[in-house]
């Protein structure tokens, strides 16, 4: 098991992925207005080089694809098991959203399913945690059951604040994951 412990650091890579793909995209395209605009506007037609942000989307999936990888080989139960598994599909359906950008007609059924896939995750991963970390496994099931619910009743002032709301809880999750299994 040892030697799948790098592949855990995979979390991190994919959040530095999409941070700098979203900053490096919002530079070149100053309209952006993240109080206003969604992010996959960044990568739409309207977009100045669209493709920094489609193809980061798509390098950022492959290290959410690697990080659920190693949440499969690390998983002491089935749940643990499956949840990977679902990280693995929202690491596919994120990306999607890269190779169908903003304006296409799939776009908002990949891009909305990649933030439902990762709410199974974090829902399959808290109830089968729950037996070894309590605390830990009970914060992420009232997370993955509340945070759904929060980003569709609150009145967000653009769709990248509610996208960011999402990113935030999946990236919490992520790390909470990696320290979770380093420790055992």
């Amino acid at each position: 098991m040892r030697r799948f412990r790098s592949l855990a650091y995979t979390c991190f890579f994919g959040m530095l992925s999409f941070v700098i793909t979203a900053l490096l995209s919002a530079y070149y395209n100053p309209w952006f207005d993240f109080f206003k605009n969604a992010f996959s506007d960044l990568g739409g037609n309207r977009a100045n080089m669209p493709w920094i942000y489609n193809y980061g989307l798509i390098v950022t999936s492959v290290f959410i694809m690697l990080f659920s990888i190693y949440l499969i080989l690390v998983a002491n139960n089935k749940l643990e098991t499956i949840s990977g598994g679902f990280f693995f599909i929202a690491g596919i359906f994120l990306a999607l959203v890269g190779i169908y950008h903003a304006g296409t007609r799939p776009h908002v059924f990949v891009s909305t399913y990649f933030f439902v896939q990762s709410d199974f995750s974090i829902l399959a991963w808290s109830l089968g945690i729950l037996g070894k970390s309590r605390l830990i496994g009970i914060t992420f099931l009232v997370i993955s059951l509340i945070s759904p619910l929060l980003a569709a009743v609150i009145p967000w002032p653009s769709v990248a604040t509610q996208e960011a709301f999402g990113i935030v809880i999946i990236s919490a999750w992520a790390a909470t994951a990696f320290f979770h299994y380093r420790k055992i």
